[in-house]
């Protein structure tokens, strides 16, 4: 009997995994072993919450401490931490324990789950990837337990509480167990707590700059120069996105959101909600209480999002440090695109341009056909979808009250905004072999 091979490309190899472990997440949190009250979970619902754990968003229907039970806990946990480093490096960090060769297929794939920029040093990115999570993970466990566990009251309650926000801050996923003192409170009760706001804007930022940044710093300490390109543009655009966005936020909020506060505490809650909405989805004030400027600069951040190759979602830094690149290279007539003395590829700079071009047109896709099946306004709704395919998890408050409809689509979105705009199209269109066609150069006007 001949057999039957099965030839998947990376894009679509990814998007599999990751839809394998949805589908294993929804089985388990539908039973009732995993809520509190020891009912079934409707399936959507639970397919909702799979999808945003993996997909480390942070979008949820139900409060996570007030509804799930310590299993369904422990197993949102597993999930954001699986979705957070990719499937198929957890698969590899095994194969690797077992002394398995990896092959050139999986070397592929990795390549691309993993942010690398080569095929070689596959390996070795994986140990210094799977090492530097439990490091930073542990150790902003440590530094929340001396706050949790005196705000509990329970050393084993406090170390849990931890373990779950530390790993849920570093994947950039945005779940907590805060509902133990208020349902849906998320930060909101430890706004004014130094320790807590550092520990956890460390955790997002860790984890949000990506696996090759985090390989250069540990290679070449803080000799800048001798960074990779990819690095050198990571580290400037997010410099400028946390200080930058501090700053508009400091501006916008200091009369509204921020009027009740003291001058230093307006500073850490601009920080905290710089750092926050680029996809990791934890907030420490109400978010309705934004001002109009606001909002509108909290969906732009959640637009941009964090690094390739990292826990984080968006058009990513480096898509949008290229395309004002691209622009002020257009606005001066040159023909390439430059940066700390290299010549970005046109190729790259189209992808840059075709990812932000496929985020934006999902997101106004489904704000069009949400709008037309729920009785909320294009406020919150743009909110909501942009936190979804930004895989940041912030809310206006309407997530519970979505229709089903709605709720797949959202669903629909954190999938494709967690494994790539560019990946997701690719897994719908790709093709194993194409044939070069070149067709008559034609001109036209534009602008």
């Amino acid at each position: 009997m001949k057999k039957i091979e099965f030839n998947l490309t990376p894009a679509r190899t990814i998007a599999i995994s990751f839809i394998c472990v949805i589908a294993l997440g929804t089985i388990i949190l539908m039973m009732p072993f995993s809520s509190r009250d020891g009912s079934f979970t409707p399936f959507v619902n639970a397919l909702f919450i799979a999808v945003s754990s993996t997909c480390v968003t942070g979008l949820s229907v139900y409060d996570t401490f007030s509804h799930w039970s310590t299993v369904g806990q422990v197993v949102i946990l597993i999930l954001i931490q699986i979705g957070g480093l990719g499937f198929m490096t957890l698969m590899t960090m095994l194969s690797m324990f077992l002394h398995q060769k990896i092959g050139l297929g999986k070397r592929k794939i990795l390549m691309q789950s993993a942010g690398n920029l080569t095929l070689s040093g596959i390996g070795s990115l994986i140990k210094r990837i799977v090492f530097g999570t439990v490091i930073f993970e542990v150790l902003g466990a440590v530094l929340l337990a001396t706050q949790l566990i005196p705000a509990t009251g329970s050393v084993g309650r406090g170390i849990y509480f931890s373990v779950f926000h530390s790993v849920s801050a570093f994947c950039n996923a945005g779940f907590d167990l805060m509902g133990y003192f208020e349902p849906s409170s998320s930060l909101t009760l430890f706004g004014n707590n130094v320790v807590v706001n550092l520990t956890i804007m460390m955790l997002i930022i860790t984890g949000g700059i990506g696996f090759i940044v985090w390989s250069d710093i540990a290679k070449f300490g803080i000799h800048l120069k001798k960074y990779s390109l990819h690095s050198k543009i990571v580290l400037s655009a997010t410099c400028i996105l946390v200080f930058g966005g501090a700053g508009l936020f400091l501006l916008f909020e200091y009369n509204h959101a921020f009027a009740d506060m003291t001058f230093a505490q307006k500073v850490m809650y601009a920080f905290f909600q710089s750092v926050t909405t680029r996809t990791a989805g934890f907030n420490t004030f109400d978010l309705t209480t934004l001002s109009e400027s606001g909002n509108i600069l909290t969906n732009l951040l959640m637009f941009i999002g964090g690094s390739p190759g990292s826990t984080a979602g968006g058009i990513k830094t480096t898509t949008f440090a290229l395309l004002l690149l691209a622009c002020v290279a257009s606005s001066k007539n040159d023909r390439s695109v430059r940066v700390f003395r290299y010549r970005i590829e046109e190729n790259t700079v189209r992808e840059a341009s075709s990812i932000a071009f496929i985020y934006l047109m999902m997101a106004i896709i489904s704000c069009l056909i949400i709008c037309t099946i729920e009785p909320f306004g294009i406020k919150e709704i743009m909110f909501e979808v942009i936190s979804a395919i930004g895989t940041v998890g912030l809310t206006l408050g309407i997530t519970p009250l979505l229709t089903t409809a709605s709720k797949l689509i959202l669903a629909l979105l954190m999938f494709a905004g967690r494994i790539g705009g560019l990946t997701f199209i690719l897994t719908l269109s790709e093709r194993e072999k194409q044939i070069p066609i070149e067709r008559p150069v034609g001109k036209i006007l534009i602008g």
